[in-house]
């Protein structure tokens, strides 16, 4: 080799006697950060902890997932003769202490006609800011599903009975779902005739 260094033969960049890959710089991976070895251990030491979480969204109501890829509401339902119109259904979240609390709740509003079905997710984890601290608690969360005006009455009524000074009830109108299911809310919270359907 005559004057000057030899040419770097290292795909990482240094100078070594191994004969290089990729000659042309063009082919080497553009330079930008590199993840330093410990955080690719922190990330694998976190998988795990996520695993409960997934695991645990893959276990919402069946009533959930039939609401968001349901049939059109165009689609005419066999229990009915009419078609579902969007929106006189809603599904109402509201966060109780503990399953008691939820259980006594749920069974009160269904009695009352103020709702077709509540299932309840255990074990959730709430954060929250509640008068300037962050808190963090866990809960239970009751998905309700009812006919979209009987939800201000829902309102007042879990709010007469709840232990919490100031309880969550979240209210979305269902675009669209299962017509049979949609129509059996209407129809068991009294603003649809009963026709004999079974409820799901």
């Amino acid at each position: 080799m005559r004057g000057g260094r030899a040419p770097a033969f290292l795909l990482g960049g240094g100078v070594s006697d191994r004969p290089r890959l990729f000659r042309s710089s063009k082919l080497r991976p553009p330079p930008g950060p590199q993840i330093p070895e410990a955080a690719l251990l922190l990330s694998l030491l976190w998988m795990p902890a996520l695993l409960p979480v997934v695991s645990r969204l893959l276990l919402l109501p069946r009533a959930l997932l039939s609401m968001a890829s349901g049939s059109p509401p165009s689609q005419p339902s066999p229990a009915s003769g009419s078609a579902y119109a969007a929106g006189s259904v809603s599904a109402a979240f509201v966060t109780c202490p503990n399953e008691k609390v939820a259980k006594d709740i749920a069974r009160a509003v269904v009695e009352k006609h103020l709702a077709a079905c509540v299932s309840l997710i255990p074990q959730i984890t709430s954060i929250y800011e509640w008068k300037g601290k962050i808190e963090e608690d866990s809960e239970v969360l009751m998905m309700i599903k009812t006919q979209s005006s009987l939800v201000p009455a829902l309102t007042d009524f879990v709010r007469s009975v709840h232990p919490y000074e100031v309880a969550e009830v979240i209210a979305l109108p269902v675009e669209q779902g299962n017509s049979p299911y949609l129509h059996w809310v209407l129809q068991v919270t009294g603003s649809v005739p009963e026709s004999g359907t079974a409820p799901p």
